[in-house]
């Protein structure tokens, strides 16, 4: 491994962070120098240093290998995870050293869970502070899981699987150069509009901000404790609504349409596919809602399942209702949504709508090779047909998402949390959606599960986030060194 190549890369990552946490001390400093600003002045002091460190006294070096990538990116996110607690810490109240890294974790991974019972009696700039979290690990993941993976060549997709049909590919078909910029366009100009239009339905400029970071991030911390429900306003929830399914979206196809100024980019397998299941999904949750919630207004009920239904699949876990009182089969589908979740290319977590469309699309496949042994069947997404060592690997991918949750739900089972909340809160984490069941639900938190359950869940965040195998890769590294350190 290149040391130096590796720590100046996470001193990079390290400056961006302290880069917002400036931005949070000016928010303090507005106010009038609340009581976030010493943590965040020695959160920003200590950041700094680690980060400016190996950039100033680690010469460079141009040699690098794929293990490398793969390092930087881990140790990159755990840095962040590590600096963006120090101003929980710091600040104390309800965060202990636990619940902070929880919620560093949670704001980084774009989860959007959360520990705090009362999220309006923090100041604002530590607010700010975690919505930026939000915002640094939405384009994060788009920027180390999409430039820096892709060099590893074929073995990208043997290992992190981010990229799984033609449709991924769409939009990027430009010099290496010119990515960082296409998805940087995409990401902060939607969050300006997105703020640009918050503001003209009635949100102030701050909670504009911060809503717009966690909907283009798909994370879902909120300045109020009641999330959008706060603000009681259809034309908001619509807003919203529409941005976080563009957020889940592969930013290519929104490059492409905003560059071509037509909707024809969005008209591909896998896009089709995700829209369709978000308004099966919406209106099965309606009916339910109609026949079984209380609903009496159609429209109301069409909002509210619509809105949650695409807080899930999206993983943002935004809420406008509390699906604590929803009846259980609205709440099934809206598992099943934060077990699909998003399209690659895009800030989700979950198992994708790529993957899932390739599953459907192969057992079709199979039914039909079983009805005629003879016939040539080969999936097909568009015009790329998707071979059998990726098909492999879709399943692979799954199985192994299905044996980490199995595994998860029974540790966090064992560390005394009810069957409910281990069941949701192991699923919300590894898909990066937040919100679960009850008390784990779109109005609640996580401040009474027990402290292994935290832990456990911050480690599903971390696994979801990174796609899993990019974590199992490094930690095979490390195994791998200290085997060889132990036997010289």
């Amino acid at each position: 491994m290149n040391i130096k190549v590796i720590s100046s890369n996470v001193g990079k990552a390290l400056l961006v962070n302290a880069l917002f946490m400036m931005l949070s001390i000016m928010v303090s400093i507005a106010d009038g120098l609340d009581s976030a600003f010493a943590p965040l002045l020695i959160s920003f002091m200590i950041t700094s240093i680690m980060g400016a460190f190996p950039l100033i006294f680690v010469r460079r070096s141009q040699d690098n290998y794929i293990k490398d990538n793969f390092v930087t990116i881990v140790l990159a996110w755990l840095m962040s995870f590590i600096v963006g607690m120090l101003p929980y810490v710091l600040y104390g109240g309800e965060f202990t050293l636990v619940n902070a890294w929880f919620e560093s974790v949670s704001g980084y991974t774009t989860t959007g869970s959360t520990i705090l019972t009362d999220i309006e009696a923090l100041p604002r700039s530590l607010l700010f502070w975690r919505s930026s979290t939000h915002f640094i690990g939405g384009l994060g993941v788009v920027v180390f899981l999409l430039l820096i993976i892709p060099d590893a060549g074929s073995l990208k997709f043997k290992l992190s699987n981010l990229e799984l049909s033609a449709l991924s590919q769409y939009g990027y078909r430009y010099r290496r150069a010119n990515v960082p910029r296409i998805m940087l366009s995409v990401y902060v100009g939607l969050t300006i509009l997105e703020t640009l239009l918050l503001m003209s339905a009635g949100m102030s400029f701050f909670d504009a901000v911060n809503h717009s970071f966690s909907t283009m991030a798909t994370g879902g911390f909120s300045t109020k404790n009641a999330s959008i429900m706060h603000f009681d306003s259809p034309v908001i929830d619509v807003i919203i609504t529409v941005f976080m399914v563009l957020a889940s979206m592969h930013f290519g196809v929104i490059y492409a349409m905003f560059i071509k100024r037509s909707f024809a980019p969005m008209k591909n397998a896998v896009t089709g596919y995700y829209l369709k299941v978000i308004l099966v999904l919406s209106l099965l949750v309606t009916f339910i809602l109609m026949l079984q919630g209380g609903y009496s207004s159609f429209g109301k009920a069409l909002l509210d399942s619509a809105f949650q239904v695409v807080s899930f699949i999206s993983t943002t876990g935004f809420g406008n209702a509390d699906n604590a009182m929803w009846p259980m089969l609205a709440n099934i589908f809206l598992i099943y949504a934060a077990f699909h979740c998003g399209c690659s290319g895009s800030t989700t977590g979950g198992v994708k709508a790529d993957r899932m469309l390739i599953v459907f699309k192969d057992l079709g496949n199979e039914f039909k090779r079983r009805l005629h042994p003879s016939s040539v069947v080969s999936t097909k997404i568009d015009d790329h047909t998707v071979n059998n060592d990726q098909i492999s690997a879709v399943f692979l991918y799954i199985v192994t998402y299905t044996f980490i949750l199995f595994i998860s739900f029974l540790a966090v089972l064992m560390s005394g949390a009810d069957i409910s909340d281990a069941f949701s809160g192991t699923l919300a984490s590894l898909g990066n959606v937040g919100p679960g069941l009850g008390e784990l639900g779109t109005m609640g938190n996580y401040a009474s599960q027990p402290v292994f359950a935290k832990i456990t869940y911050t480690v599903l965040m971390f696994l979801g986030r990174l796609e899993i195998f990019p974590v199992l890769a490094v930690l095979h590294l490390v195994l791998n060194f200290r085997r060889k350190a132990g036997k010289s």
